[in-house]
């Protein structure tokens, strides 16, 4: 979670990144590390939290990883180890 930005990795024009970094996470479930990704953000004390969480509701964001675990890709539960 480096370079917290607004804009997909893919856009040609990205915004400049909004958020500090958090950190570096690792499953084997791409479902619970998405879910772990938005948790972070929102429990975030970062105030670029505000701008980040807006676009990520504004698209209905979460939906995808509801559909993603409702299809069987993976879990919405995870356990977060800090090394």
């Amino acid at each position: 979670m480096k370079n917290l930005s607004v804009d997909c990795d893919c856009c040609a024009v990205a915004e400049d990144p909004c958020m500090k970094d958090i950190g570096i996470l690792a499953s084997d479930d791409p479902v619970a590390i998405d879910q772990a990704c938005i948790d972070l953000v929102i429990n975030s004390k970062d105030p670029g939290k505000e701008h980040f969480m807006e676009r990520v509701n504004s698209r209905n964001g979460i939906h995808t990883i509801e559909a993603a675990a409702d299809l069987g890709i993976g879990s919405r539960k995870y356990e977060l180890i800090e090394l």
